[in-house]
């Protein structure tokens, strides 16, 4: 039954955080962090993301135009970049790590000791990873929230609000703090003590198989 629950765990902890990493990188591109409507303008819309402004309009399209420099960006934009650069690297750092050491891989299937050392180190990248996307979104949040209540802003001015990446990158983190605590507990859940490395290895040969036997039958 433990280990069950540890392939278990092990494929719904490398489901999360690969669906997580793609979010974020996602999260990093979109041009949507922060969304501005135009009351004297309804049929133009104005869009801004970490690395570029967009206009969008009924009869044009939409045209978007990079940011000129990175020095005149606002600070939560300068930092946001590097956070957002920073967890998609270590998403895919976590990835290539705890993918080697899931059970229902044959490489090193003798070496159990390597392969839980290298699920642990990825769900500490995916936490961290996912630590790093909360918290230039969050930041970027907690500013259009306090510029969009601010007093000294006359009310005709436009304000921006929230942005459809904003709640993207929120998923992302939540996914890839959920992966790699998926992945630590299946790491640290204790094994039934068993004969062999072999009988170890053939019996998880055995779940592996019975796993891919289900997906292929829903599949169907």
């Amino acid at each position: 039954m433990a280990l069950v629950f540890r392939t278990v765990a092990q494929l719904a902890g490398i489901s999360l955080s690969l669906l997580g990493w793609v979010l974020s990188c996602l999260t990093n591109y979109l041009p949507h962090w922060k969304n501005l409507n135009l009351e004297l303008n309804e049929m133009e819309n104005w869009t801004m993301g970490l690395w570029q402004t967009c206009v969008i309009q009924e009869e044009v399209g939409t045209q978007c135009k990079d940011f000129d420099s990175f020095l005149a960006l606002p600070a939560e934009l300068r930092i946001s970049r590097i956070l957002m650069f920073l967890s998609n690297g270590l998403g895919f750092l976590g990835l290539l790590l705890s993918g080697f050491g899931l059970d229902c891989l044959k490489v090193g299937e003798r070496q159990q000791d390597l392969k839980k050392r290298l699920l642990i180190l990825g769900g500490i990248l995916f936490w961290t990873s996912g630590i790093t996307v909360l918290v230039p979104v969050s930041w970027v949040a907690h500013t259009t929230v306090q510029e969009f209540w601010d007093e000294t802003v006359p009310e005709i001015v436009p304000r921006w609000e929230f942005g459809e990446a904003l709640f993207v990158g929120w998923f992302a983190g939540f996914f890839l703090l959920l992966g790699g605590f998926l992945l630590n507990c299946a790491a640290c859940s204790s094994q039934a003590p068993l004969a062999s490395g072999h009988y170890v290895v053939a019996e998880m040969r055995d779940h592996c198989q019975k796993l891919e036997m289900k997906s292929t039958h829903l599949k169907i």
